[in-house]
């Protein structure tokens, strides 16, 4: 019976040894670059601006990787993680898409890093219940904060107001008629089953792989 013992711990030891590590998933993938976009918001010359906005924002959907060209049925966009503002703290992230048939990045400019700072309550009931499209024609407004520019705030009465990274992305972008929807399959994989997204921003389930971000964030705050 020792010797069998001996035998289990050993057989034990050398398979943690040489075990391969798992392979990041793809959200546990996506949620290391929204923290890094936030690192670089926060290294920007809008921070301070960003900063304040966010202050009364409703949530945030970060977008660490806008893709220009063939990302979403031939056209642009990227993944993103929806975050909604609880005191001071951030709830659990939800996975989502944006896509649009053009965001007029300029010329040279292939990707960029955003940042929808969510200030309306309609905005983001909109975003959480299904394909939401953006622009005025949409009922929803969209404010890009320029790196630098004091005057860019909710002053302006924006649904959303945007911070990108990149240089001459600020003057570029444009969002009328992206569509933003969720991405079931990332957050049913990243939570261990279906949930609703409104479930996910009330803390329901839990991951712990998002904690940085969700610390990161309320920095910020």
């Amino acid at each position: 019976m020792m010797n069998f013992a001996k035998f289990a711990v050993a057989a034990a030891l050398s398979a943690a040894l040489f075990a391969v590590p798992a392979k990041a998933s793809d959200e546990t993938d996506l949620i290391a670059s929204a923290n890094q976009t936030v690192n670089n918001l926060k290294s920007d010359p809008a921070f301070a601006t960003a900063a304040r906005t966010l202050h009364t924002a409703k949530a945030v959907l970060i977008i660490p990787k806008l893709v220009k060209g063939g990302f979403i049925f031939g056209a642009e966009g990227g993944s993103g993680v929806l975050l909604k503002r609880t005191g001071r703290s951030w709830s659990q992230p939800a996975f989502f898409t944006l896509g649009s048939a053009s965001f007029g990045l300029q010329i040279g400019l292939q990707q960029a890093q955003l940042i929808f700072i969510i200030m309306s309550d309609r905005a983001l009931a909109g975003i959480v219940h299904g394909e939401t499209k953006l622009g005025a024609g949409a009922g929803l407004t969209v404010v890009t904060l320029s790196a630098g520019a004091e005057g860019a705030t909710t002053t302006h009465g924006g649904d959303m107001v945007v911070w990108t990274s990149g240089t001459g992305a600020y003057g570029g972008l444009t969002f009328n008629g992206s569509v933003v929807k969720p991405r079931k399959d990332w957050n049913t994989e990243f939570y261990g089953g279906e949930v609703g997204i409104m479930d996910i921003l009330n803390d329901k389930p839990r991951n712990t792989e998002a904690a940085a971000l969700r610390q990161n964030l309320a920095t910020v705050w």
